[in-house]
């Protein structure tokens, strides 16, 4: 461990992997290297998804959610590889111990990206030389390639990072966000997702400049407080520590009611799994939260209580969402009992402006269904450039990123 000592302000680093499960395969077999590579769920169906693909396959127009029957229309010499996840785990687990060697203030964010504070890490030079030493390491010993968005805040380290791929470094300092940050569209805000950007427009406010420079009172009237938090990030304001428990330590927001019989009717208890959904999702988008842990409490006549969770892959916050993964976990549990209470929780929360959807081999068959709609998207965007057309989503943009 490098020693440290104080310093005046903060550094903090976000390590952004790029095209990291591409990367993965390239690394695990050279020959793959410099070509276009693809990770699919059931590469050898017509409804297989791509789950993310390597730079060369994205100079050929190639891009994640694409169906990879159409991948492989683009780019005929395409090398389609289905998904092994515990290697994916494991570049991950060793990307993250390669950077706790420096300090251990590193919080991961995703599989495969995550912040560092290195304001008390000393090192012979400055912090770009620091990250160099980090891009460097983490290409040499793991044969992996990040971006590295170096910053005084995490909004505006995250903000860096997507700046520059592949092998970017980037500062970005708060005196930069008005030469910078300011003159983009809303869209291109870290945090501002579709839904969010056209009530932005409706209000007249359309790039990021107009959204720092808007009235505190008029933003909470219209958008409550979540108005408020966009605006200090669009001024490069935010004071989130970098926090390694994080990860282990979410709160919940959760529900629960005591009927007024004790009920047998599997539809009847349904409809109260549903207006609890509601309930927490509306408390959810109160707080601008979403949680990827779903539990549901039954409580049978005798009060005896069981509890059962089920892990997302994906942060979840929408009504439908909740009752969904709720009604699977009670057709799955549900024995025949009477049950006096019933209860819906969503655990491991976080701020909504961090959730990014990891496409992965847990959802790409979700998204293999979806396939009519990612076709017609891919024809707009084709038509009309790409992001014209996003999944809703009031959070970053989504389609299973993976720099």
């Amino acid at each position: 461990m490098i020693e440290s000592k104080p310093k005046k302000g903060r550094i903090i680093f976000h390590i952004d992997m790029n095209s990291f499960f591409a990367s993965v395969e390239q690394a695990h077999d050279p020959s793959l290297k410099g070509k276009p590579v693809a990770v699919a769920g059931n590469p050898k169906e017509r409804k297989g998804i791509v789950v993310t693909c390597s730079y060369e396959a994205r100079a050929h127009g190639v891009y994640t959610t694409m169906p990879v029957w159409e991948a492989r229309r683009k780019c005929p010499e395409l090398i389609v590889i289905p998904p092994d996840h515990n290697r994916y785990r494991d570049a991950s687990d060793a990307m993250f111990s390669l950077l706790r060697t420096y300090t251990e203030l590193v919080e991961p964010v995703s599989i495969d990206e995550g912040y560092l504070d290195v304001s008390d890490v000393e090192w012979p030079g400055n912090a770009v030389g620091l990250s160099e030493e980090m891009q460097r390491r983490i290409l040499t010993e793991l044969d992996l390639p990040c971006s590295i968005g170096i910053a005084p805040n995490k909004f505006l380290a995250k903000t860096a990072s997507d700046m520059k791929k592949p092998m970017g470094i980037t500062i970005l300092r708060k005196r930069d966000v008005p030469s910078v940050l300011w003159p983009l569209p809303v869209i291109e805000m870290h945090g501002i997702g579709k839904s969010t950007e056209e009530k932005l427009q409706s209000l007249k406010i359309r790039t990021i400049g107009d959204l720092a420079a808007a009235p505190e009172g008029f933003l909470k009237e219209n958008l409550g407080k979540r108005g408020l938090h966009l605006k200090r990030r669009a001024n490069g304001i935010d004071s989130r520590p970098v926090d390694p428990e994080s990860v282990h330590e979410r709160k919940s927001v959760g529900g629960s009611v005591t009927l007024p019989v004790d009920e047998t009717d599997p539809a009847e208890l349904k409809k109260t799994l549903r207006k609890l959904s509601e309930k927490v999702a509306l408390r959810l988008d109160r707080r601008e939260l979403a949680g990827d842990l779903v539990t549901i409490q039954i409580r049978d006549a005798d009060w005896v209580n069981h509890s059962r969770s089920r892990t997302l892959t994906n942060a979840i916050h929408t009504a439908d969402a909740i009752c969904r993964e709720a009604e699977l976990l009670f057709d799955r549990h549900y024995g025949g009992q009477p049950v006096r209470l019933l209860g819906v929780t969503i655990g491991r929360v976080i701020d909504r402006s961090e959730t990014t959807e990891q496409l992965s081999i847990f959802n790409y068959e979700k998204h293999a269904k979806e396939e009519p709609v990612l076709k017609m998207i891919g024809e707009l965007e084709s038509k009309f450039g790409k992001g014209t057309v996003t999944k809703g989503f009031s959070g970053p943009k989504s389609g299973g990123r993976q720099g």
